[in-house]
C-alpha cells in the first residue's frame, strides 16, 4: 500500500508540474531554470524554499553575519524586512558572488498602503470606492519601494471581514466580496504593472489564503470554521480576483479548514489555488506559520513541514520547518525530490520573471532612491486620494464645511499626534514627516482664522492598555497630567471658541495585527472629554481616527457632525483639513458596516434572511429574529456616506423586466445633484435572486460607479446586466445562475434603494 501510494504521489506531482510548466508559458525560462536545477543539490533546493527575515545585517555586516554565511551556502531563497539599497546591494552581493551558483535572493516587505508616501489603511482607502486612485496608490508604493531595493510585498489583503473586534480589518478591503474583488484587481495591476521586468514594478502576494478575516470571536489567529458553499460564494472571490489578474505569490494564512490548518491544507493550497484556479506562481507561509502546526496539534517540526509541502508549501517564512527537516523527510519517504523540486521551480521562475537572474542588482539605483521616494508628486497623490476616503457620517444644520473665520478649538489626544497618522503597517513611514491635523488645519485656514489647542485626555486612560498597544512602536504619548485637569483646560479653550473639532478615536497601534478589540466603543476618557466639549453649548464636530467600525450610538445622537478620517497616511492633516473646509467635498462610502453595539457582531448588509425574518422598518415581533433590546439595524449601513450637497435619485426603470438566456438588461436612474456645492456620489447596483436552489442573500453588490456633478446638475446613470451578475455556485459548487425573479436595486447604499423586479428565463 505504501509503494502504491508513494506513486500515486510522485503521479500527482508530476502531473501538477507538467501542468504548471505549460501555463508558465515561456519555454526559455523553462530551459534556464531546468538547466539549473540540474546544477543544484538537494540542500540548494531546499535552501531556495527557505525565507529568514532580515536578522543581524547591517550595511558592511552581511558578509559576516549568520544568515550571510546561510546564504553563502546556498541556504537562503529570499529576505524580509531589509530595506535601503546600500542594505540590500551588500547582501546580494553574497548571494551572487560567494554562493556556488550565484543564485539572487528576492527581497519582501509589507509594504501595505504605501512605502514611505504613506496612504490611508487599506480599510480607509477602499471607502473612496475609486478603483483608478487604488491602483495608483499600489502603483506609487512600487515605485518608492523598488527605488530602495525591494521586488516583493505582502500585499494586497483581501481577507472578507465582517467582525470589526478583529483589528487587521483595517488591513483589508471590508465587507463585500464584489467591492473586495475589484480592489484585489487593482492592488495587483498597480504593485505588478505590465512587466514584472521593469524595475520599478514588484510582485504582489496575495494573503491569507484563506477565511483569516472570519475568525472566530474577531479574535486574532483564531479558529475558522464554515461551509463550502459560503466560501465559494462570500469569501474566495477577492483571492481569485487577485490570481486571475496575475498575482505572483500567495501567502497562506494562520486559520485552520475543514480540521486542517491553511497551512497544511492540501485541498486548499493545491486543489482549489491550483487546480480550480490555475495559479502557477509560489506560495509562502505566514511568519512562522510551519512552526505553528505543532501548537495546532499536527506533530513536531519534521511532520507539520513534510505535511506542508504535500499540501502544497513553497517557502516557509522564519520556521526553519524545510532547512532543517526536509533532508531527513525525504530519506524516510514523507516527501519525494518531485515536491521539492516543484516547490523550488516555482520560486526560481518567481526570480527569473522580476529579471534578477538578467541583472540581480537592477532594484540597486542609487539615483533611484534619491529621485523617486517621497517626492512632491506622491505627497500630493497621497493627500487627494486620502480626502476622497473620508467619510462624512453626520452633518446636522450644515456645521460642516467650517467656516474660515473666528476661532476654532481643536481638542483631543490625536489632534497633534503626527506619530499617529499613518496609521497600523506604514513600516517604511518615517513619522517626523507625518502632517499632523494641527499643522494641516494652520496652513489651510492661515491668519483668516485663529485655533486653540488642548489634548482634553489622552488616547486610552488605562496604562495597561497603552503598553500594549505601544508595544508595536507608535506610543500614544501619554500626558501625565489628571484626566480632570486636561478636561478642564479644554473646557477653557472651548468656551473660548466659535466651533469645537475634537480629535478622538483609536490609536494607530489599536488596529492590526494582534489588536483586537472586545470593546469597540470609543475609549471611556475620551467619551468623557465629549461630554464637557458638548456641554458647552457650541457645536462639536468628532473628527474621528480608527482602523475598523466602532459603536457610535451614543455620539450619533448627541454631536451635531461625524468625519471619519481613519488613518489616512503621510499626508493626514492636510487632507483632513481641506474636507473640513469644504476645499474637498466628502465622498467616502463606507466598505464596513457600523453595529450600533457589539452584541449585533457580526454584522453584514447581504445576509441571508431566516425561515422567520423581521418585517423591514420593524424593531421587536414575537417569535421573530430579532433582539429585546435593540433593533435589527446597522447604526451605519454598507455603502453609507454623506456629503456637503444634496443627491436626488429619480425612478429606477429597466429596458426590460422580460429577459430571456444571454440578453442583456439596461438599469437606469437619474441622479441630480440639488445642493450648492460640487460633489461626487457612489451610485451602487444591488441584485436579489428572489428564489432558488439554496438560499440567497438579501441583496448583493454587483456594481457601482463614481459620479461627479455640479450643483444643479443632472446625469442619467446606467448599468447592464447580464447572467454573469446573476450567477452564483450551489449546492454541488457548479458556478451558475438560475431563472426566475430577481429584484434590482439602485441607491446610495445597501440600506436606501430604489427597486424594480425582472423576471429572467433560461
Amino acid at each position: 500500500m505504501r509503494v502504491i501510494s508513494i506513486f500515486i504521489t510522485l503521479f500527482t506531482v508530476i502531473l501538477c508540474s507538467s501542468s504548471y510548466a505549460q501555463k508558465a508559458g515561456d519555454p526559455i525560462m523553462n530551459k534556464f531554470i531546468t538547466n539549473l536545477m540540474s546544477k543544484m543539490t538537494l540542500e540548494e533546493k531546499i535552501g531556495q524554499m527557505n525565507l529568514p527575515g532580515a536578522g543581524d545585517i547591517t550595511t558592511g555586516q552581511a558578509a559576516s553575519s549568520d544568515i550571510g554565511k546561510k546564504i553563502r551556502e546556498g541556504k537562503v531563497g529570499g529576505l524580509f524586512n531589509i530595506k535601503s539599497v546600500s542594505k540590500i546591494r551588500n547582501v546580494q552581493k553574497v548571494a551572487v558572488e560567494e554562493s556556488r551558483l550565484k543564485i539572487p535572493l528576492i527581497f519582501g516587505m509589507d509594504v501595505i498602503h504605501g512605502y514611505q508616501t504613506v496612504f490611508p489603511i487599506p480599510l480607509g482607502l477602499s471607502c473612496s470606492w475609486d478603483m483608478k486612485l487604488i491602483e495608483q496608490s499600489a502603483r506609487i508604493a512600487a515605485q518608492e519601494a523598488s527605488a530602495d531595493g525591494i521586488c516583493w510585498t505582502f500585499s494586497p489583503m483581501v481577507d472578507i471581514s465582517r467582525d470589526p473586534r478583529w483589528g487587521r480589518m483595517s488591513e483589508g478591503s471590508g465587507e463585500d466580496p464584489y467591492l473586495g474583488s475589484q480592489i484585489a484587481k487593482a492592488m495587483v495591476k498597480g504593485y505588478q504593472g505590465d512587466d514584472l521586468r521593469k524595475n520599478n514594478t514588484i510582485m504582489s502576494c496575495v494573503k491569507h489564503f484563506a477565511l483569516y478575516g472570519a475568525i472566530e470571536a474577531g479574535r486574532d489567529y483564531n479558529t475558522t470554521d464554515m461551509s463550502r458553499i459560503r466560501m465559494y460564494n462570500e469569501y474566495f472571490p477577492p483571492y481569485k480576483a487577485a490570481v486571475d489578474a496575475g498575482a505572483g505569490s500567495v501567502m497562506s494564512s494562520f486559520n485552520e479548514l475543514d480540521g486542517i490548518p491553511a497551512t497544511a491544507n492540501k485541498w486548499l493550497m493545491t486543489d482549489v489555488l491550483r487546480r480550480q484556479w490555475g495559479f502557477n506562481g509560489f506560495v509562502v507561509t505566514d511568519y512562522t506559520a510551519i512552526m505553528e502546526l505543532i501548537d495546532h496539534g499536527l506533530g513536531d517540526l519534521q511532520e507539520v513541514s513534510a505535511q506542508s509541502l504535500r499540501a502544497g508549501i513553497d517557502m516557509d517564512m522564519v520556521a526553519d520547518g524545510f532547512l532543517t527537516t526536509l533532508k531527513k523527510s525525504l530519506a524516510v519517504g514523507k516527501v519525494t525530490n518531485a515536491q521539492i523540486d516543484l516547490a523550488c521551480r516555482r520560486i526560481l521562475e518567481a526570480k527569473y520573471k522580476l529579471g534578477l537572474f538578467e541583472d540581480p542588482y537592477r532594484y540597486c539605483d542609487d539615483n533611484r532612491a534619491k529621485a523617486e521616494i517621497f517626492t512632491s508628486e506622491n505627497r500630493l497623490v497621497a493627500r487627494a486620494t486620502a480626502a476622497q476616503s473620508v467619510v462624512l457620517l453626520k452633518n446636522d444644520n450644515q456645521v460642516l464645511p467650517l467656516q474660515n473665520k473666528g476661532t476654532i478649538a481643536l481638542i483631543g489626544p490625536l489632534a497633534d499626534n503626527k506619530e499617529n497618522m499613518t496609521g497600523t503597517w506604514s513600516v517604511a513611514a518615517d513619522f517626523t514627516k507625518s502632517v499632523s491635523l494641527l499643522t494641516g488645519l494652520k496652513e489651510a485656514i492661515g491668519i483668516d482664522a485663529r485655533i486653540l489647542v488642548a489634548r482634553g485626555t489622552n488616547i486610552v486612560n488605562d496604562s495597561i492598555l497603552d503598553s500594549r498597544i505601544s508595544i508595536f512602536g507608535k506610543p500614544t504619548y501619554r500626558d501625565s497630567r489628571s484626566q480632570a485637569d486636561m478636561i478642564e483646560e479644554a473646557v477653557g479653550v472651548a468656551e473660548e471658541s466659535d466651533v469645537i473639532v475634537a480629535a478622538l478615536g483609536e490609536a494607530a497601534e489599536m488596529t492590526g495585527e494582534a489588536s483586537s478589540r472586545s470593546d469597540i466603543n470609543l475609549p471611556e476618557n475620551q467619551k468623557e472629554l465629549l461630554k464637557a466639549l458638548l456641554a458647552t453649548g457650541k457645536p462639536v464636530v468628532l473628527v474621528l481616527f480608527t482602523g475598523r467600525p466602532l459603536s457610535l450610538t451614543w455620539e450619533n445622537a448627541n454631536v451635531q457632525a461625524i468625519l471619519n478620517v481613519w488613518f489616512s497616511g503621510t499626508e493626514a492633516g492636510n487632507a483632513i483639513a481641506d474636507v473640513l473646509l469644504g476645499k474637498v467635498n466628502p465622498s467616502g462610502k463606507l466598505t464596513a458596516t457600523f453595529p450600533q453595539n457589539v452584541g449585533q457582531i457580526p454584522l453584514y448588509y447581504n445576509h441571508k434572511n431566516t425561515g422567520r425574518p423581521l418585517p423591514e422598518g420593524k424593531w421587536f415581533q414575537k417569535f421573530r429574529s430579532n433582539y429585546l433590546d435593540v433593533s435589527n439595524e446597522p447604526l451605519y449601513p454598507f455603502g453609507y456616506g454623506l456629503s456637503y450637497t444634496k443627491f436626488e435619485y429619480g425612478d429606477l426603470k429597466l429596458s426590460n423586466t422580460l429577459a430571456k438566456g444571454n440578453q442583456s438588461i439596461t438599469a437606469s436612474i437619474t441622479l441630480k445633484n440639488s445642493g450648492k456645492y460640487e460633489g461626487s456620489e457612489v451610485v451602487q447596483l444591488y441584485i436579489r435572486d428572489l428564489v432558488g436552489s439554496v438560499t440567497r442573500p438579501v441583496k448583493e453588490l454587483k456594481g457601482f460607479q463614481k459620479i461627479a456633478l455640479k450643483g444643479g446638475e443632472s446625469k442619467l446613470v446606467t448599468f447592464t446586466i447580464t447572467p454573469e451578475e446573476l450567477k452564483f455556485y450551489n449546492a454541488d459548487l457548479k458556478y451558475d445562475w438560475e431563472p426566475g425573479e430577481f429584484a434590482i436595486m439602485v441607491g446610495c447604499n445597501s440600506k436606501d434603494v430604489k427597486t424594480v423586479k425582472v423576471n429572467w428565463a433560461k
